[in-house]
């Protein structure tokens, strides 16, 4: 009887112990206070492009699953959608809080409102395959249509076509610009394209043959980021001119953000990290896990870098540790 209190002791800090465990692995906060992670609450659940809204919440599509996830005010959440969705490459948030996605399961391009509300707009034709998708401050919403060798918009309920003519194509990453204007890219064309405000597009070849120009973003002042995925480089053209910076050899690179002081930021694959390039440098920020795959970025209105980790988590590398 004597043992008895100190029995009972032992067992609530073991409880105690038990439920900071769990935190720490929910959150993955353990190994490295730079990064908060949420681990999927579904086990089979992969994220695969991530996106942030101007209030901050942070919205997310989920592959083989007929849900989107969203992050609000510190919170997980898992909304169901009606079909479950195939390679959701894309999504966006429009200036009403809604986001936007890539719906290849519901054959079309789907919105959920900030309650939850889900609406497709259908895109008619037999195969859809579409790769990212950007939303403009207009509202227009614009993505990648491989399917129909195009880059194509939906504003105020109308779908416009912007049909290319390229005997490869390949369309996969788009961007607005600060001017309004789209910049996507040509995966198996070798090409960057651009629709002005007028819908005229103009391509422009890459420099290096077979590069295989992946994700794209705007930077405040012109200059458009993009990756060359199969030379393993960052790439940036402004002023007609191209500029190139080799990363580290043996990675892949995927998903691409650049942030309010103009640094750009990629997902690297096989090293599970993040990678900033700024001032012509690349750095890395190893991920808490050891097989951690960041394949879609976003950076938040305070400069959090958020990474869509298809092995089962959405995280962020706090703004202080980016900036440093």
């Amino acid at each position: 009887m004597r043992n008895r209190p100190w029995a009972i002791g032992l067992a609530a800090l073991l409880g105690l112990a038990a439920i900071v465990v769990a935190l720490f692995l929910l959150l993955g906060r353990g190994s490295d206070s730079r990064f908060v992670e949420y681990a999927m609450s579904e086990p089979m659940d992969t994220p695969t492009a991530v996106a942030v809204a101007s209030d901050g919440t942070v919205w997310f599509t989920l592959d083989l699953a007929a849900a989107i996830g969203r992050i609000r005010n510190g919170k997980l959440e898992r909304l169901p959608t009606p079909s479950q969705n195939v390679d959701p490459m894309g999504v966006g948030v429009g200036p009403d809080g809604s986001a936007w996605f890539t719906d290849n399961g519901g054959h079309g391009i789907s919105r959920v409102s900030p309650a939850g509300v889900v609406s497709t707009f259908p895109l008619n034709t037999p195969i859809v395959r579409l790769g990212r998708l950007a939303v403009g401050p207009d509202g227009a919403v614009w993505f990648a249509e491989d399917s129909g060798y195009s880059i194509s918009r939906i504003k105020e309920g109308r779908l416009t076509r912007h049909v290319f003519d390229s005997p490869r194509g390949g369309p996969y990453g788009v961007a607005v610009g600060w001017d309004g204007t789209v910049w996507a890219t040509l995966k198996s064309g070798d090409q960057l394209l651009h629709v002005g405000l007028d819908d005229a597009m103009a391509a422009v070849d890459v420099p290096q043959r077979a590069a295989v120009p992946t994700d794209i973003a705007v930077a405040k002042d012109g200059a458009v980021w993009f990756i060359e995925e199969r030379q393993n480089r960052i790439a940036a053209f402004k002023d007609g001119a191209f500029e190139e910076f080799d990363g580290p050899a043996g990675d892949v690179f995927s998903g691409l953000a650049v942030a309010e002081d103009g640094s750009v930021w990629f997902g690297m694959l096989r090293s599970g990290s993040l990678g900033r390039l700024r001032h012509g440098r690349i750095d890395a920020f190893k991920l808490p896990r050891e097989h951690a795959r960041p394949c879609s970025l976003a950076v938040d209105p305070v400069g959090n870098v958020w990474y869509a980790d298809i092995t089962g988590y959405v995280g962020m590398l706090l703004a202080a540790d980016a900036t440093q």
